[in-house]
């Protein structure tokens, strides 16, 4: 099978991460077009042997794109077409049934209850959202918890499959040796107890809750963020205001699979490095950060998570729900960061949990293949969700 592979952007967002890690894992052959802003992630793919153009969109309104993106598909001769995000969603599908392909499917990453992708969930928004669903065959929601939130919106509940993100579990295995020079490069103390957050740097987020709660933490609490957004420089003033400015490390964007050709430190050796992830965003879709946290063996703290609350019973995931003031987060951090900490230091041993095994991307890959065959009309591969 040909697909077509449509995206928004490929910045080290985690729907751009996760749609790398899924094609190293498919069958058939895939292309990608992004819409906007190829970024390292396109660089990642192209290392893979993936084939990506860049469709050079200057807005949401360049309407040149569409003509572009219809001329790019009839060439390519797709058996199907897969959108991404927001923007490529709405112009894919367009695209793909001008271009003459009925099999079309879209992914929704990053659906909110009151936002998508840091936009306000307005009506025009919900409009045309539900406009361009009408034109593909099936959407695949990250989490349950996003098939309710369309079906809400009225899209029937047999064109959504839920099919959850996965995580390439042994890649973020915790490494002692990773965790001392990431330290070393951070300007991390050795021996200090460090809370990691991992995610755009988006009010929605509200990392800036953890900078609040770091006050009133002991000395040896240090805070490490990992990626980038228009917050940055105001959580700096925040985290200068509350005078622990020498305790923040703001880590930039990092990649997830890249530490094995270019030797920089990259998302897995930053987890490493930590001892507890934080999480406080209060309006999530899946909670990626949160597996990739469990797949490294560390505990978390979170607001809300559909991975973690979607878990058969039994499973085993530590992590502990908070309700996401800076206070519960104080208490929580205490009370982890007192227990034995052999398990985190070098050469101590810190294994997986069966959360994150739960989530595994040959798993995610299967379920992909099986939506990508019954669009196309063929037989599936029988992998339960």
């Amino acid at each position: 099978m040909k697909v077509l592979h449509v995206i928004t952007g490929l910045g080290a967002g985690g729907a751009e991460q996760q749609l790398r890690l899924l094609l190293r894992h498919l069958p058939g052959t895939h292309d990608v077009v992004t819409l906007t802003n190829p970024g390292q992630v396109a660089d990642g793919l192209r290392r893979d042997g993936v084939r990506v153009t860049h469709l050079g969109m200057a807005g949401n309104r360049d309407g040149r794109a569409l003509p572009r993106l219809v001329r790019l598909i009839r060439a390519g001769r797709y058996d199907l077409v897969h959108t991404h995000l927001y923007r490529a969603c709405l112009y894919g599908r367009i695209a793909a049934r001008l271009a003459g392909v009925r099999a079309v499917v879209a992914t929704e990453h990053s659906l909110g209850d009151t936002q998508i992708e840091g936009r306000p969930l307005t009506r025009s928004v919900r409009a045309l959202y539900r406009t361009g669903e009408r034109l593909g065959r099936t959407t695949i929601a990250v989490s349950p918890a996003v098939a309710d939130r369309l079906a809400a919106w009225g899209v029937a509940r047999d064109r959504v499959r839920i099919v959850p993100n996965g995580v390439d579990v042994p890649r973020f295995a915790y490494d002692p040796d990773a965790r001392a020079a990431a330290r070393k490069d951070l300007g991390l103390p050795a021996d200090a107890y460090v809370v990691g957050g991992v995610g755009r740097l988006v009010e929605g987020k509200r990392f800036g809750v953890l900078i609040e709660a770091l006050r009133e933490l002991p000395d040896d609490v240090h805070l490490l963020l990992v990626g980038t957004g228009p917050q940055e420089e105001t959580l700096r003033r925040a985290a200068r205001h509350a005078g622990v400015s020498g305790r923040v490390v703001l880590a930039g964007e990092r990649p997830h699979i890249e530490a094995e050709r270019t030797g920089a430190l990259d998302l897995p050796a930053l987890l490493s490095a930590m001892d507890l992830l934080a999480s406080p965003s209060s309006d999530e879709a899946f909670g990626l950060a949160v597996v990739e946290a469990q797949a490294s063996g560390l505990p978390v703290l979170y607001v809300t998570c559909p991975a973690v609350d979607d878990l058969p019973p039994g499973t085993g995931a530590r992590a502990v729900r908070v309700p996401g003031d800076a206070t519960s987060f104080v208490r929580e951090i205490r009370e982890t960061c007192e227990l034995p900490r052999s398990r985190t230091e070098p050469g101590g041993a810190r294994q997986p949990s069966p959360a994150a095994l739960h989530y595994s991307i040959a798993r995610s890959a299967a379920l992909h293949h099986d939506v990508y065959v019954t669009a196309a009309g063929a037989p599936t591969s029988g992998v339960s969700t």
